[in-house]
């Protein structure tokens, strides 16, 4: 059985499409994200512009128009009627300890501008040196520990901005 597509081009054209025509279409390849397509004797060119996978949602220009493309397959629509999001994630605005242990340095200081996963501070637990990185882009709203404090599991070691 062939799986299916729904498709939605600039929000208000939607349309299924199966998997067996997607592998059907004549489309070559030209260069990065470039395509040539022939379609019922018409040659298109498409580009994919920007492409958001976890949205799964992508913006193409086919013959020097624009199109904002959405596609959905049955897991997506399923996901949907549960009243899950997909791509959708918890944001984390602080950091706890997950066990006690010692603060043996901190690498960041309130107010500063933080990428995800740059190191935040090393907790030593258990003669183990744990390195918390961020879990997010932020800014850090406080710090709750300084070196060398003794931690107890869930206590607070960095708040973020919201």
């Amino acid at each position: 059985m062939s799986k299916t597509y729904k498709t939605s081009v600039n929000s208000n054209y939607n349309f299924e499409l199966s998997q067996d025509s997607v592998s059907t279409l004549d489309a070559l390849k030209t260069a990065d994200n470039t395509f040539h397509i022939l379609e019922n004797n018409t040659s298109f060119k498409a580009q994919i512009l920007a492409s958001d996978f976890n949205k799964k949602s992508y913006k193409v220009e086919i013959n020097d128009t624009t199109y904002a493309v959405q596609i959905n397959d049955e897991l997506d629509d399923l996901i949907k009627e549960m009243g899950f999001e997909i791509g959708a994630s918890k944001t984390i605005n602080d950091i706890k300890a997950p066990m006690p242990g010692l603060i043996l340095s901190l690498n960041v200081s309130e107010g500063q501008e933080v990428k995800e996963n740059d190191p935040l501070l090393i907790l030593e637990a258990m003669k183990m040196e744990n390195v918390f990185n961020s879990p997010r882009d932020g800014i850090i709203k406080s710090i709750a520990v300084k070196t060398g404090d003794a931690v107890e599991k869930n206590q607070l070691l960095i708040e973020f901005e919201n």
